[in-house]
């Protein structure tokens, strides 16, 4: 099955990447790696924003990060001209989860975009990965994701 059929089975249809909020560029590709700048959680209905231990709890920042692992894979699309099919697989992600000094439970957190890429990329999608506490993030933020990709 195709990534873009398990994307439609799964409900989800791609965004158009993000543009940068900065002076940045989305994606650097090297060699046969695509870098992924950090995508921060959004929705079609806007900003997924707060602070888990205090605003959110772990389900919540979940779907935070899965939020970021569409944009992801938007910005994979973008990089391999419009074809997913280019994918070899998820190297690495490094998730920043806007949270409390007591709250531990960022991997749970993080483990939102993981699962999904996993579902979309199936033994592809498995990455190495760090889940780390943010005293803030951007735009008040719960998530921000980066990522490395390996593609054709």
């Amino acid at each position: 099955m195709s990534v873009e059929q398990r994307l439609a089975e799964l409900g989800v249809t791609l965004p158009e990447a993000p543009a940068p909020a900065a002076n940045y560029v989305p994606f650097v590709r090297v060699g046969d790696l695509v870098h992924i700048s950090g995508q921060i959680s959004r929705t079609e209905a806007g900003l997924i924003t707060g602070k888990l231990g205090a605003d959110l709890d772990v389900a919540a920042g979940a779907e935070a990060a899965k939020a970021c692992a569409i944009a992801i894979l938007a910005q994979v699309k973008a990089a391999c001209g419009g074809d997913l099919s280019r994918i070899v697989r998820a190297v690495k992600l490094v998730g920043f989860v806007n949270s409390t000094a007591d709250f531990t439970d960022q991997p749970k957190v993080i483990n939102g975009a993981s699962d999904f890429l996993v579902a979309v990329l199936g033994d592809a999608g498995r990455h190495a990965r760090s889940a780390v506490s943010a005293a803030s993030l951007p735009l008040g933020v719960a998530v921000e994701i980066e990522a490395i990709f390996q593609v054709r």
